[in-house]
């Protein structure tokens, strides 16, 4: 008996440790499944009442930072879209397929203060959509008299998770089956001293958004599984 019980804690082991061999060195990338992405076809030009500005010219960032988005980036976009009111929402995607330790998606609290803004607010919450909620954080960067408050998520594979344990448990998840995850970080923001309504506003923009989007889009973006 004793032999029997040692030969089942033997295989678990064996189990576990081949387990954690895979997550610890997948291989097949998850971003080879499926349809490819190309964010500039993904995200519709103009919708629900919104369309781009085109007299905002986006400011390119430093040529340190181009050399670091292209290293851990497979494609990026920016735009600025404005609605029939005159206000305007900045969108950034990030999108990287490979999305293993070391080449994770860098976060604005680490840009912003590198391109010279102080982070005033940091709050975590839930943005409700027909779709699901999303789990996100809000913040405030300001440099001089610009006040950015901004919105953003960020994906693990087809999954949201805005905090560091999410992310690495979502991360290891995929691991533990052999997959390279991809991931992308959604992020709005927009000029406004008042952080309230600047929120009030990304939210309607991204509930505009959502509904002009095919579902394996809206699936890669926000993590949500509902059609």
């Amino acid at each position: 008996m004793n032999s029997i019980r040692r030969n089942i804690w033997l295989m678990l082991f064996m189990m576990a440790a081949f387990g954690l061999s895979r997550a610890l060195y997948p291989t097949h990338k998850i971003a080879n499944d499926g349809p490819a992405i190309n964010l500039e076809t993904m995200i519709p030009r103009q919708f629900a009442g919104w369309k781009i500005d085109k007299d905002i010219v986006p400011v390119n960032a430093s040529p340190e930072a181009q050399a670091e988005i292209k290293l851990i980036y497979t494609q990026t976009l920016s735009r600025t879209y404005v609605n029939s009111n005159g206000q305007r929402v900045m969108l950034s995607i990030a999108y990287g397929g490979d999305q293993r330790e070391g080449m994770q998606v860098h976060k604005p609290e680490v840009c912003y203060p590198a391109q010279g803004f102080r982070l005033l607010k940091s709050a975590d919450g839930e943005l409700k959509t027909k779709y699901g909620d999303i789990p996100v954080r809000r913040l405030v960067a300001v440099q001089g008299m610009r006040y950015e408050p901004i919105t953003y998520w960020i994906t693990v594979g087809d999954t949201a998770a805005i905090k560091s344990l999410d992310w690495k448990l979502a991360q290891l998840k995929y691991g533990l089956t052999g997959k390279i995850p991809d991931g992308l970080l959604f992020r709005v923001s927009s000029i406004n001293p008042d952080d309230t309504s600047a929120y009030a506003l990304q939210e309607a923009f991204i509930k505009d958004l959502l509904p002009m989007l095919s579902q394996f889009a809206r699936t890669k973006l926000t993590g949500l599984h509902t059609r």
